[in-house]
């Protein structure tokens, strides 16, 4: 793995946790935690594990909150969110971290569709507004044509494609790696695909 044109194993772990910001795909809450205090937890990379957090670094976990929507949530608890506003909460920890690259794996996981909508915005925005580099991990191709400038589709640990979702989005593409028919339509010039039934496959 690379980043930022090195290695990873190249890089100290505080400093690459500078500069890449993870979201995994699953997280539990261990202790309780107001909002703005889990969203600082993303400084500690700048502050270290002694250093008090200084008025600078109470401004970006402020800015953080406020890229995603949930300064109203700064003094709640975090057992006490929904799915996706603890999505958000993540994502501003990670934004707190000041990364030139964010890394979000399965953001929308057991989330409704409003909250998959909205995980998609934010991460556009964030991408194309602050300049962040964005990388989603996720199952969600058709969303994923819509909002990505670029497309990698997995299969089995190689890649099957890469490129713009018009090359990427096509049956035979997408049918050896879902082991199953698929149908390419169209949204406002975006790719779109949908499973087929096998009798319909037939006709």
């Amino acid at each position: 793995m690379w980043a930022l044109g090195r290695p990873a194993a190249d890089w100290r772990r505080r400093d690459l946790a500078r500069r890449v910001a993870v979201v995994a795909q699953r997280e539990e809450p261990v202790f309780p935690l107001r909002v703005r205090d889990a969203v600082r937890l993303g400084r500690y990379p700048h502050v270290g594990a002694f250093r008090p957090f200084s008025a600078g670094d109470d401004a970006v976990v402020e800015s953080a909150l406020v890229r995603v929507d949930a300064v109203h949530l700064a003094n709640r608890w975090i057992q006490a969110l929904s799915g996706g506003e603890w999505q958000r909460v993540r994502i501003a920890r990670a934004l707190a971290q000041e990364p030139k690259i964010l890394v979000l794996d399965e953001p929308t996981a057991n989330l409704d569709v409003a909250h998959e909508m909205e995980l998609f915005e934010l991460a556009a925005r964030l991408a194309r507004a602050d300049g962040l580099a964005a990388l989603v991990v996720t199952h969600h191709v058709n969303l994923a044509a819509r909002y990505a400038d670029r497309l990698v589709v997995l299969h089995r640990g190689c890649v099957a494609a890469e490129g713009s979702a018009a090359s990427v989005i096509r049956r035979e593409v997408l049918e050896p790696v879902f082991g199953w028919p698929v149908e390419i339509t169209g949204w406002h010039g975006t790719p779109q695909f949908f499973p087929l039934t096998r009798g319909e496959a037939a006709l």
